[in-house]
Formats: structure tokens, sequence, C-alpha cells
């Protein structure tokens, strides 16, 4: 039995993710630091804000619910942050799995850091902090014949429901 593989999958929303690379160029503003200072939680996805950090979803996720947690400090550099950050940081990521927790019940959770762009950062002049949601069985089709994930829920109903759980 022979397999073919598909060899190309149509996936116009990419071209916005690919863009976004191109916005870490110094003409623009930081990413996070625009999302920290506006203020428009809804429209940017932030879940949750702290005194030293918050948590946003990811726009371009690798799983439904993934969060990141961003130091309001503009840095690259993870021992550029006080232990006052790494300490709020490790406490949004516990906030930010225990709404993931009540809102879609995942079997565990992928934590890391890509620092810098060699390493796979998206945005690597700022530091910041993945939270992906995992189910026992969560790999389907796509990652393996396509190199594509699916997403199974719409991002602002995602937002609303873990906005609802953090309070």
């Amino acid at each position: 039995m022979t397999r073919k593989s598909l060899k190309r999958l149509f996936a116009p929303w990419r071209s916005a993710y690919i863009a976004s690379f191109r916005s870490t160029s110094k003409s623009k503003p930081c990413l996070f630091c625009r999302i920290a200072k506006e203020r428009r939680d809804e429209k940017n996805l932030v879940v949750w804000r702290g005194k030293h950090c918050f948590i946003v979803m990811n726009l371009f996720p690798y799983n439904s619910g993934h969060l990141m947690v961003v130091p309001y400090k503009h840095t690259a550099k993870l021992e550029s942050l006080s232990d006052d950050v790494y300490v709020e940081v490790m406490q949004a990521t516990a906030i930010g799995m225990r709404a993931l927790g009540k809102v879609s019940g995942p079997h565990g959770f992928n934590l890391g850091a890509n620092v810098g762009r060699i390493a796979g950062a998206g945005i690597d002049k700022h530091i910041h902090f993945h939270i992906v949601p995992r189910w026992n069985g969560d790999t389907n089709f796509m990652p393996v014949l396509a190199d594509a994930k699916l997403i199974s829920e719409d991002l602002k109903k995602t937002w609303a429901r873990l906005k609802k759980a953090v309070k």
C-alpha cells in the first residue's frame, strides 16, 4: 500500500503570520509593547494583567488556547529581568494553566520560551513564555501530512471564556 502525500494546502491566513515577522523591524514598535500600552484587551486578546507581566493569547497558536506570558519590560534577555518579574511570570503561568484547565480541560501542557530568532522566536526582541495546552491524542493528520495545525475554536470565543475563568 502506498501513501500519497498532500502536496499543497492553501492557507491564506498564514500570510498575516509571515507579515508579523516584518513588524519586528526597527521602524515599527514592538508588538508586545504596543499591546501593553494600548489597554485594548479584547482586541489584543489579553486575558490577564499583573504588575510586571500580562497573559495574551497567541494569534498564531500551536493549539487551541495557546497563551503567552509577556513581561512589560522590553528585553530580549531573560537574565535582565528582576526577581519580582520572575516570580510574577511563574504566578501568571499558573493563572493561565488554571484558566485553561477550567475552560478546556487539557491533559497536560508544554511550557517554554524561544530565546532568540535562531531558537524559533517570531518576536525575538521581547522575551515571552508559552503555555500550550495538550490533550491525549491531539495530534491529528494535518501536522503529519501537511505541517499545518488545526485550531478547533475561534480565538475571540476562547478569549471570552479564558477572561471569565481568570477572575
